[in-house]
């Protein structure tokens, strides 16, 4: 018997399509195993040529206790570390929140919950097994007084905001809207990052690990609702 014939648009179709899903697991295992060579290098305490290049690169040569830039820029940097402090963080995740139980999403307000607390707990709880120092090359801008590794600021700002971000997407139904939502969400958080780094209360490698660790977690929980919401379909 003849094989079925296969329709050429059929074929067109499956030849246009992009292999998301393997991009994406490449992408998150790229993404694991930078951050576990971070913390491996950060556990033996060794030192990374580009924290010091970086952080040095922020301030004004022969002088690293003045920072490069005009005069405002060391405020703007710390308003713009500001959103990523406990408070401001803890005020975003109540106001999502509540607007999700508004919504009748209740389970989707439950899963905001439990990421965003239970990010902040993981954060903390390696930031009291690394004990990395501060940076003592600059002088700091601002005063901390936790551990360096990783940035705190960096991973639950990342952690937190785009969670709210991916959970919110059963109230945004325009592909552009979310498009817009997740860009401006990376834009925060990345600027998060830097003012750190600026402040010279982190060292770089702080701040990527930071990343890293808070964009895997928040795509782990999308994930999680992303499988719950098939099964209520089925």
């Amino acid at each position: 018997m003849a094989p079925p014939l296969v329709s050429l648009d059929d074929e067109t179709r499956a030849s246009g399509r992009r292999p998301w899903p393997l991009i994406a697991g490449v992408l998150v295992v790229v993404a694991l195993l930078a951050l576990l060579f971070l913390a491996s290098v950060i556990a033996r305490g060794d030192a990374l040529a580009f924290d010091r290049t970086l952080i040095l690169a922020m301030r004004v040569p022969g002088h690293p206790d003045v920072p490069i830039g005009p005069a405002k820029l060391p405020s703007i940097a710390r308003d713009i570390t500001a959103l990523g402090s406990g408070t401001v963080l803890t005020l975003v995740v109540t106001l999502a929140t509540i607007l999700l139980l508004l919504r009748r999403l209740w389970r989707t307000a439950a899963l905001t919950l439990v990421a965003t607390i239970g990010g902040g707990s993981m954060v903390s709880l390696l930031k009291q097994l690394f004990e990395r120092a501060r940076p003592d090359l600059v002088e700091h801008l601002m005063r901390e007084t936790s551990a360096s590794f990783p940035s705190g600021h960096s991973a639950n700002s990342a952690i937190v905001y785009l969670t709210v971000a991916t959970l919110l997407f059963p109230m945004i139904r325009e592909a552009r809207v979310r498009l817009f939502v997740v860009a401006a969400t990376m834009t925060i958080v990345a600027l998060i990052g830097i003012s750190r780094v600026y402040l010279g209360v982190h060292w770089p490698s702080d701040v990527l690990a930071g990343w890293i660790f808070g964009a895997l977690w928040a795509l782990g929980w999308w994930r999680v609702e992303l499988t719950l919401l098939a099964r209520t379909k089925v």
